[in-house]
């Protein structure tokens, strides 16, 4: 199984819709952002593992949440969760620059790695919750783990018209919800996509 066919499947089943985010799919080899044991199973729909207490993400997942973050070429995103960096490296396919945040120092290194030749990518160590004030605002946020509720300071990091998708919930049950911010208001709404993220911490 290569790549092309990650990507075939995820358009098969509906989670690749448009044409702009089956081609960064394709930019981005998965397994290059797994550990070396896991590279076998780079290709199969499931998450795995990156460290401890940590995981890529189901490709089906990252799909789904890139397609509902709407990005434009001109966009700054940040992302919530660095990881391995694979979500941040299709992003980053997509728009200007991405500003990804991630609070394991094992985990920073690691995706640093990953993402050595994605110069649109920023990676920095810290604390999430936060969001990352020095770069912002942004056009696009994504978070990949979850909280029980948005953290305000992400919201006011956000530009009039932007986007935050980020899976809400418990440890047990959480769903992706989409918020827009309009005319200063925040519009929220349930994406219907059930998930299961590790928690910000």
């Amino acid at each position: 199984m290569s790549n092309d066919d990650l990507v075939e499947n995820l358009i098969k089943i509906g989670c690749i819709k448009s044409d702009k985010v089956m081609n960064a799919f394709k930019k981005v080899d998965r397994k290059n952002f797994v550990p070396e044991k896991f590279r076998k199973l780079a290709y199969s729909d499931s998450p795995l593992p990156i460290g401890p207490g940590a995981t890529i993400s189901q490709p089906l997942t990252v799909a789904f949440m890139t397609e509902a973050l709407d990005v434009e070429k001109n966009n700054k995103v940040l992302e919530i969760g660095t990881g391995s960096g694979y979500q941040a490296a299709v992003l980053s396919k997509l728009c200007t620059k991405v500003v990804t945040i991630e609070v394991s120092p094992n985990l920073v290194k690691f995706a640093g790695k990953n993402l050595k030749n994605y110069k649109k990518v920023k990676v920095i160590e810290g604390d999430g919750f936060n969001g990352f004030e020095k770069e912002s605002p942004y056009d696009r946020i994504i978070s990949t783990a979850h909280v029980s509720e948005i953290p305000f300071i992400w919201f006011d990091q956000l530009k009039e018209n932007g986007k935050i998708v980020a899976p809400i919930g418990t440890k047990d049950y959480q769903r992706l919800v989409l918020f827009e911010k309009k005319k200063g208001k925040i519009i929220e709404a349930d994406l219907g996509f059930p998930c299961v993220f590790v928690p910000m911490k």
